[in-house]
């Protein structure tokens, strides 16, 4: 597995999807089979997502590795992660801000934040993440501020509590908009009550759903 790995790390380097030493490093350290169902195991390094059940998926390879790069991330930073899934995500992040870093993910789907649980200590990274089961859209403002923060589905619009739980400085990503047209939108926040946002182009998420996302159906 580690050489698929290599491969795949090695591909998305040279597609300029994985920009930095660090992001690269990270993808190359956290084994993504055991982040996968059984069954799939031997696709871990088909940059592609794959249903985890409950409707949800881990992300492909690659938009793993924009969030990572676009997130500017630096050792020791706190980080609020909205969408768990199976913790993949989370563990490359991990890797990246290191032991003096902590990520804290918020998860809706009680058998999701379980088995992200399972994985992330069998795979040492539980004393780097936190897995919270909750509503993601009201973010978790026990440890706020956050440096970043960063949804892995999409929303309606950039939920309200994500924005005042984010630091002064802080940058936050988000997938937004409808089930047929999405943009991954960033913001930085710059004083009290004023931000800056940009769109970094066209992406495919699930929905966010909670009181500041979509209605469950």
């Amino acid at each position: 597995m580690k050489d698929k790995r290599k491969t795949l790390v090695d591909k998305l380097f040279n597609q300029r999807y994985i920009k930095s030493q660090k992001v690269k490093n990270a993808m190359l350290k956290v084994p993504r089979e055991q982040f996968m169902p059984q069954g799939t195991v031997y696709q871990a390094y088909a940059d592609r997502p794959f249903p985890i059940g409950k409707g949800q998926t881990i992300s492909a390879p690659h938009m793993v590795a924009i969030i990572a790069e676009r997130l500017d991330l630096e050792g020791g930073m706190n980080i609020l992660e909205i969408g768990t899934g199976w913790g993949y995500n989370a563990a490359v992040v991990a890797e990246v801000v290191g032991r003096k870093g902590h990520i804290y993910t918020v998860e809706r789907i009680p058998e999701l934040a379980a088995k992200a649980r399972e994985n992330l200590e069998k795979t040492g990274y539980s004393g780097v993440v936190t897995v919270i089961e909750g509503d993601g859209t009201r973010g978790y403002p026990e440890k706020a501020p956050y440096d970043r923060i960063y949804g892995t589905a999409s929303a309606p619009k950039i939920p309200e509590p994500l924005k005042e739980q984010l630091k002064i400085g802080g940058k936050l990503i988000v997938p937004m908009g409808s089930d047929y047209f999405q943009d991954l939108i960033s913001m930085v926040r710059v004083s009290e009550d004023e931000y800056q946002t940009k769109n970094l182009g066209g992406v495919v998420f699930v929905p966010m759903i909670g009181e500041h996302g979509w209605p469950e159906d």
